[in-house]
């Protein structure tokens, strides 16, 4: 997918901010600094170019991007840099991640100097609430560059070139400081929710104030400004988990801040080349990326016990008995999914096609087409019959939801040995919905009640792996966990299915995709260990391998910053 490069710096954010002053231009087309931010839609369509997804790089600039650089994601071949440890000072997402959050920063702080144009047309409480929202930007922009980053400059009003070459790293503890300030006043300004198009709220400000806490592992920081946000009352589990990510849902009580997008007004949220990646061949698909067999096993069974300890796991049907999320996650083996029956079996060359009733050629297993899944599984959650038409779709890119709060929440108060009925009501108020039953219902779904801090320390982070599943959080979690290295660290191979011939083999045995006997192993941390796979050489191929490096626990300042601005030091090891 091609991509505009540009290159904002904070050099180029003081530039934008100051040039031009002096011409007597001053266009009626467009807004100038001399007229504009001083009503309510000049105000507001300056704050919309905050939501557009470029401002939210590492969430939204295209399909599940940090993902891609998980134990999670498998993608035939292709190891991405960052997999590979190969990342410079010269990366091109490094410096990309750097200016955009910079210029977003830019924009939020010129709204919130510019507010006084509006003091003659607007009430107090509007400007309030335009700051307040200006704020939220600015606080979220800088929860990620201090992630990602380390110690970054900070400025949090507008600035001429001089002062912009003088700008150096200022400690990332102080930053938070000034993240959590503006969020509080971003919370205290914007209402609990909106009548019509719908923007930044308190709740949203209270779950990115708890995210940014939980980056840096302030648990108590996190654990309040969940509970904050929970009070609100204005959130719930949405009833169907697969119906949450379809793109008919657009608006839902789970999503406390996502982007919106539009076909009709020609917004996608992705386009052709991404949406097709991602779906069957038999749809047309190019079935380019799936979930990893690793991810596939974090899922447990449903008596609540690991695929190592559980005597429900079956290996000749390995999606029998297990969390009714993995089969969300990616459709099951001889399953109906977009108007055809799933079969990636070697004898499988033919399936059925639902609307026409005939046997058709299968494209979904690698005897017809070499190019399909890479390791059997396809991914089944977000795409939905939108994503074949026209290729496109307008589903929302989800930043946050509720159920992220209430798992936050839970881990805060675990990490701070604080573990009570509340932090069981909220674990458990996840794992009914996804059976599909209520909390009190604790017959129909493996409710969790252990209380030791070590156990419940694994069972929680599984949880977050498996509920928020190609969400864009699983890079973030093994890197605040400083479980990197053991994940994706010393050649770490990503495995897919064997050869042809191979795999036709292993399927006359019963077991095609996974040996009778082989169990992963979940360690401490509770990610999968799957080196016992190497005892079955024809149940897998591994071409690619991850090559973790813990340099990468921090992005290196971007090179080009560092000509500009002297000042600017690297972070270790690049």
């Amino acid at each position: 997918m091609k991509m505009k490069k540009a290159l904002f710096s904070i050099l180029a954010a003081a530039a934008l901010l100051t040039a031009c002053v002096d011409l007597d231009l001053s266009p009626r087309s467009q807004g100038s600094s001399e007229n504009w931010y001083s009503t309510a839609q000049e105000l507001e369509f300056s704050l919309n170019a905050l939501y557009q997804p470029t401002m939210w790089y590492t969430e939204a600039w295209r399909l599940w991007p940090t993902d891609r650089w998980t134990d999670d994601w498998n993608q035939r071949t292709q190891t991405y840099d960052w997999l590979g440890g190969t990342i410079s000072t010269t990366w091109s997402e490094g410096a990309n991640t750097w200016s955009n959050y910079y210029k977003g920063i830019a924009r939020a702080n010129t709204i919130i100097q510019s507010i006084d144009k509006a003091k003659e047309n607007l009430s107090d409480a509007q400007i309030e609430q335009y700051v307040g929202e200006a704020k939220f930007f600015r606080a979220s922009f800088y929860t990620y560059l201090i992630t990602l980053f380390g110690d970054v400059p900070y400025y949090d009003s507008t600035m001429t070139l001089e002062e912009a070459y003088t700008m150096g790293r200022i400690d990332r503890n102080y930053i938070l400081e000034k993240i959590y300030a503006d969020f509080d006043a971003a919370a205290a300004a914007l209402p609990t929710s909106y009548s019509g198009a719908q923007r930044i709220t308190k709740g949203t400000a209270l779950a990115m104030k708890a995210r940014a806490a939980l980056f840096m592992s302030d648990w108590n920081t996190c654990a309040k400004a969940c509970k904050d946000c929970m009070d609100l009352g204005v959130y719930s589990l949405h009833p169907d988990y697969r119906e949450l990510f379809l793109s008919q849902t657009k608006t839902s009580p789970e999503l406390i801040f996502a982007l919106p997008a539009s076909n009709e007004l020609g917004k996608h949220s992705y386009d052709e080349a991404a949406t097709r990646s991602f779906y069957p061949r038999n749809n047309g698909g190019t079935s380019v990326a799936q979930p990893t067999w690793h991810l596939f096993f974090a899922y447990t069974c449903t008596d609540g016990k690991n695929v190592e300890d559980s005597p429900l796991y079956d290996p000749a049907d390995p999606f029998k008995n297990r969390d009714p999320r993995l089969s969300e996650l990616c459709v099951p083996f001889d399953s109906e999914f977009m108007d055809y029956v799933y079969n990636p079996r070697p004898s499988a060359t033919t399936t059925l096609c639902i609307s026409t009733g005939q046997q058709v050629k299968n494209n979904d297993t690698k005897v017809v087409s070499k190019d399909c899944s890479y390791n059997g599984l396809v991914l089944k959650k977000f795409v939905d019959e939108e994503w074949i038409d026209d290729r496109l779709t307008d589903t929302p890119m989800r930043i946050i939801r509720y159920a992220d709060v209430l798992l936050m929440y839970a881990e805060s108060k675990m990490e701070m040995n604080q573990i009570d009925a509340s932090v069981f009501e909220a674990l458990n108020s996840i794992r009914a919905r996804a059976y599909k039953c209520k909390v009190s219902e604790t017959s129909k779904y493996p409710a969790i009640t252990e209380s030791n801090q070590t156990a419940l320390r694994r069972i929680i982070r599984n949880e977050r792996r498996c509920e928020l599943a190609w969400e864009n959080r699983r890079w973030f979690d093994i890197i605040r966990w400083r479980i990197a290295e053991e994940v994706l660290g010393n050649n770490a191979p990503i495995y897919g299915l064997p050869g042809n011939s191979q795999v036709a083999e292993n399927e006359k045995s019963g077991y095609w995709i996974f040996p009778k006997d082989f169990r992963p192993h979940m360690r401490a941390s509770s990610s999968i260990d799957m080196s016992d796979m190497q005892k079955y050489p024809k149940y897998f191929t591994e071409n690619q391998h991850c090559s973790f490096v813990p340099r990468q626990y921090l992005f290196p300042i971007p090179e080009n910053e560092r000509v500009v601005c002297p000042r600017l030091t690297q972070n270790p090891g690049y």
